[in-house]
């Protein structure tokens, strides 16, 4: 029998009820005259073997009971009734320990009696009965009420008395709702009115238990209560329902503090998401609106929204109002902004608690029941209760935040001070690390800033725009870059590159590498050459690291590039890739081509070659030179994103920059970026027959003569006489070398672009150099005359040979 089914099998009624008990009738000298079924079942005999003998047969002498249960049993009895603790002899002569109640049937002595009997040891569980019954009704924690099939009030305990503070008359035969009134069921899967939740009970015979009712009691109906509630059907002997019977515990103290638990924790996962400080004063607000407060300000100390560092400014800092949040009963249980125009300044009146907080460093709470000099916009809000809890990380104080009552007639409490301590602390710590990366972000994208182009040089070669998107890790600063550089012959040089990794460290590595593919660039060297140059300093940065330094760790190394060179007159673009993707050509038609740039390893594997490839571009194509990160990402493999950059590209209606914002927009992950992405688009031009002229020499000392003339009519031609003395000496120097210094044919080339361009090649692989000549020299000078008198000259080399270049500048 398990403690269900023992329980049912209690009988309430006592040992000694004449339903139960032994019973045996006595005339006026005590004997016996009626004899019951008990009794026979108690002493052993039959009613003709007891009938007209004494007492004294049967009851032998007193017990040794002690003196509580006499008492019992005095209780128990009436006026004319005495009870008493005896012997007993059973008919087979065992002795019994009995408890007895005699009691005259007239109600005077000498008259017939009646014995009431039962053994005495069932005796002290029904004791133990009676005393919890009494406990339940006077002495028990927990309120107990019956309500009858019409779920009105019939009973209650003195627990349930006190909570109702009023006579149980007042109130017997109301309903629920009549004793609390604008009471709710709080728990969840259960109905929110409480009469329904008894009457389920009554209809099903389900007892529930645990159900939360919030409600205000008629002992203290300016605060909410909240009670665990436990409800059973009620039945009498024959099964018919004759009501519910509730079991009603207090645990306001308990439910708050478990709410407050949960509001901590909640605010543990919520706070601090991220690190931008409006977002982070916005959490706190959407944790504690409405559990803890029905509205929200944060002021932040002025500057700290710039990431600088707070600085002390006596007991009223300036302060900025970042968030102002009222709770909204939106069915969700959000609340929204107060509509302002952003972060703006904030100022508090003298002695207002905000300004306390700020000064004394602790959170200060302040009742408008208690306090006469009330704000008045406060009190025109309806707030009735405030709440300053200064919002203080690493021994600093980042601003303030006040927490409003007005809907919860509840004041804060002095317990809920370690709650707002608690919020404001993690909101703070939240803040200044929102702060310091703030600060530390900033540092780096003017790092990045400086490092990357601020200006495309003017040339007339390709017409281009760029876009350059960070990653949203590592301070949201990247490795990649790209550039466009001017080369001579009025080429121009294109190349994108990504650096593995994120922060200051790659942004730092892509600045030494962009600058130096600027220098190698500047050298007229090939793609392919420029990339193996670049791939042996790469090695030799990773050579030269500190002792001790774990080998691998310099960002420059697992680099990847793409450096192409078009040349605007011969309309041919010539590219290599280091572990790059390679670049994207659109012809005037709109036909998408994917280069096919011989694949090379990143920079810094070394001992692989790079190989270049040259492909011719009809006027008016579009080249596309992108990094990985825009065209591919952990959710979108490369394939797709070239597919979505092949829709941006093809379509020709659009200007550079809008592609460049279509491109963007369309294959960017709706997420964080997890890497850079940087997209340079160059739609190419060419030089007209007009503006480009050559000539072959032959290698002789009359084509010196002939070239001088030749360069004069054509200067007259277009225009240009006032460089004709200048150009002249030029051409005729560099002539000269060629023809006394290499071998072969020599061809001279005019090109008039933004500068005029002056170009002699041979088949010679000896680069001129500039000297001083001593005074008694023949010769020697010319070279010397001709860098004075040009902005630019220089020596690019060819597969046949070399070229030497000057640039004037036009009149």
């Amino acid at each position: 029998m398990n403690a269900w089914s023992e329980a049912e099998t209690i009988d309430f009624r006592g040992p000694l009820d004449v339903t139960s008990a032994a019973t045996v009738l006595l005339d006026s000298d005590s004997v016996v005259i009626g004899w019951s079924e008990a009794a026979e079942e108690l002493f052993g005999y039959e009613p003709r073997e007891i009938l007209g003998r004494p007492l004294e047969t049967l009851i032998v002498g007193r017990t040794s009971q002690e003196q509580p249960l006499i008492e019992l049993l005095d209780r128990s009895a009436g006026p004319a009734c005495r009870s008493e603790a005896r012997l007993a002899r059973h008919r087979d002569g065992h002795r019994m320990e009995l408890a007895t109640t005699v009691c005259s049937l007239a109600g005077q002595n000498g008259s017939p009696q009646i014995m009431v009997a039962a053994a005495l040891e069932p005796l002290r569980s029904w004791e133990a009965h009676q005393a919890m019954l009494r406990g339940l009704a006077t002495q028990s924690p927990i309120g107990l009420g019956i309500y009858d099939t019409d779920l009105r009030l019939t009973w209650i305990n003195a627990k349930y008395q006190s909570e109702i503070d009023r006579k149980f008359s007042e109130y017997a035969g109301k309903r629920v709702n009549e004793l609390y009134g604008g009471g709710e069921v709080i728990s969840e899967g259960y109905p929110a009115a409480l009469e329904d939740v008894m009457q389920s009970v009554i209809d099903t015979g389900k007892p529930v238990f645990g159900v939360l009712y919030e409600a205000r009691p008629p002992a203290d109906p300016e605060h909410d209560h909240v009670w665990s509630c436990a409800y059973y059907r009620l039945m009498d002997g024959d099964g018919h329902v004759i009501g519910v019977c509730e079991d009603a515990l207090d645990i306001t103290d308990r439910y708050r503090a478990q709410q407050r638990l949960a509001l901590t924790v909640r605010a543990g996962v919520r706070i601090g998401t991220t690190l931008d400080m409006i977002t982070t004063a916005r959490e706190i607000a959407e944790v504690v609106i409405p559990a803890f407060a029905d509205s929200v300000t944060v002021d932040l100390v002025e500057g700290v929204l710039e990431g600088e560092e707070p600085r002390p400014h006596g007991a009223s800092p300036s302060l900025v109002r970042v968030v102002e949040r009222v709770g909204t009963p939106y069915a969700d249980g959000s609340s929204e902004d107060t509509p302002s125009a952003g972060p703006y300044p904030v100022e508090y009146e003298t002695g207002s608690p905000q300004l306390t907080s700020l000064a004394s460093r602790k959170a200060v709470t302040v009742d408008r029941q208690r306090r006469a000099d009330t704000d008045e916009e406060e009190t025109e809000a309806g707030v009735h209760s405030t709440l300053a809890v200064p919002l203080r990380a690493r021994g600093t104080t980042m601003g303030l935040v006040t927490f409003l009552r007005s809907d919860n007639p509840a004041p804060f409490e002095y317990d809920e001070l370690a709650l707002a301590n608690e919020l404001a602390t993690r909101t703070a710590l939240s803040i200044d690390n929102a702060r310091r990366y703030t600060r530390e972000r900033a540092s780096a994208l003017t790092l990045q800033r400086n490092l990357l182009p601020r200006g495309l040089p003017e040339q007339s070669a390709v017409e281009v725009a760029h876009r350059y998107l960070p990653s949203d890790v590592g301070l949201g600063v990247g490795g990649d870059w790209f550039d466009v550089i001017a080369l001579s012959g009025t080429r121009v040089g294109l190349v994108v590159g990504d650096v593995v990794g994120h922060g200051v460290n790659a942004a730092a590595t892509m600045g030494r590498l962009r600058t130096t593919v600027r220098a190698l660039a500047r050298l007229d060297l090939t793609p392919d050459e420029l990339l193996s140059r670049l791939d042996d300093l790469v090695l030799q940065g990773a050579e030269d690291q500190e002792p001790g330094a774990v080998p691998g760790t310099d960002e420059g190394l697992g680099v990847a590039c793409l450096y192409a060179v078009y040349d605007p007159v011969s309309r041919v673009c010539t590219a290599a890739r280091a572990g790059h993707p390679p670049a994207a050509s659109v012809d005037p038609e709109g036909n998408f081509t994917l280069l096919d740039i011989p694949p090379g390893p990143p920079l810094g594997v070394g001992g692989l070659p790079f190989e270049s490839m040259e492909i011719e571009l009809p006027e008016g194509s579009l080249l596309a030179l992108f990094t990985g990160g825009l065209v591919q990402d952990r959710d979108r493999d490369i394939d797709t994103g070239v597919a979505k950059l092949k829709g941006v590209l093809s379509d020709r209606e659009g200007t550079l920059e809008e592609m460049c914002d279509r491109a963007l927009n369309e294959l960017q992950p709706d997420g964080p970026a997890t890497d850079d992405a940087a997209l340079l688009l160059a739609r190419t031009h060419e030089l007209g027959a007009d503006q480009v002229i050559g000539w072959e020499l032959t290698a002789e000392p009359s084509a010196v003569g002939r070239a001088r003339t030749l360069v004069l009519d054509q200067l007259a031609e277009w225009g240009l006489d006032e460089m004709a003395f200048t150009t002249e000496l030029v051409v005729s120097e560099l002539v000269t070398n060629a023809i006394r210094h290499a071998v072969g044919p020599v061809y001279l080339r005019l090109i008039r672009d933004r500068s005029l361009h002056c170009e002699v090649s041979d088949k010679g692989h000896t680069s001129p150099n500039l000297r001083h000549s001593a005074t008694d020299d023949e010769g020697g000078r010319g070279l010397f005359i001709v860098a004075q008198m040009v902005q630019r000259w220089g020596t690019r080399y060819t597969t046949s040979g070399k070229t030497i270049w000057t640039e004037q500048a036009l009149p």
